[in-house]
């Protein structure tokens, strides 16, 4: 499997697409490890519902792009030793050459593979599962499916988060997020959507979160002080949503 890969800039902004339709990923080039898109951004928030301090210390990136995420995450979560698992070799060889990927096999392993497959034959477990693959059509195919979300349930450790970028399923989201929801025997909430149309997902089988929003908003500026990413926008439109009107998160 193989697709044309389209990078380009503009006023300091370079994107990898696939066959010049939909962005599969952006870096600003002045700030190589910022996340710039705001689903990147909202996935992250995912490190506000634990409280380790080394969480997490194992995790699993199912899809490349421009390698925003796990350069974010090999950055600002130095205990961690990242799996990065892409079905195109050329989004590898991109993401290498044009979005400073570091070149660290001891701390950011990436295996050229087929995410569902991988997830199924894998025996490790992981704290953290980050799902962000898409076809050319920007769509999720086999990593939008309960097998595949069983098997990542599966995989997670007693602290361990999957969060899932939702994008591409239009009408059909609500049926990607029942597909989380079963699998993980309801133990799963969405952020409020993106701008961008992206819908976050997020589900745990370990032990349980709960967390107020006034907490989160704590976690927030913590986060946003030692790493730059204030994620305080995303708390303040939960409060405005009638879905959290208990004043909690809890999975």
């Amino acid at each position: 499997m193989g697709y044309p890969i389209d990078i380009r800039e503009q006023d300091g902004l370079r994107t990898l697409r696939f066959e010049s339709s939909c962005v599969q990923g952006a870096m600003r080039v002045e700030r190589p490890w910022d996340l710039e898109l705001e689903y990147t951004q909202l996935m992250m928030a995912a490190l506000l519902l634990r409280t380790e301090s080394d969480f997490p210390r194992k995790v699993l990136l199912i899809g490349l792009g421009a390698g925003s995420l796990p350069k974010f995450l090999y950055r600002h979560c130095p205990q961690a030793q990242l799996t990065v698992v892409e079905i195109v070799p050329e989004v590898v060889a991109a993401a290498r050459q044009h979005f400073c990927l570091p070149d660290d096999a001891a701390r950011l392993g990436v295996v050229t593979g087929d995410g569902v497959e991988f997830m199924r034959s894998s025996g490790d477990s992981y704290d953290l599962i980050v799902v962000d693959g898409f076809n050319e059509h920007a769509h999720p195919g086999e990593l939008n499916r309960l097998p595949f979300y069983r098997d990542c349930r599966s995989r997670l450790t007693a602290q361990g988060l999957l969060v899932t970028n939702l994008i591409g399923l239009s009408q059909r989201y609500k049926g990607g997020l029942a597909y989380i929801e079963q699998a993980f025997e309801g133990r799963a909430a969405s952020f409020p959507r993106c701008h961008s149309g992206n819908s976050i997902a997020v589900a745990t089988a370990g032990a349980t979160v709960e967390i107020t929003l006034d907490d989160l908003e704590l976690r927030a500026r913590t986060l946003a002080e030692r790493t730059g990413l204030d994620l305080r926008p995303v708390v303040d439109k939960m409060r405005a949503d009638r879905h959290w009107s208990d004043g909690k998160l809890r999975i």
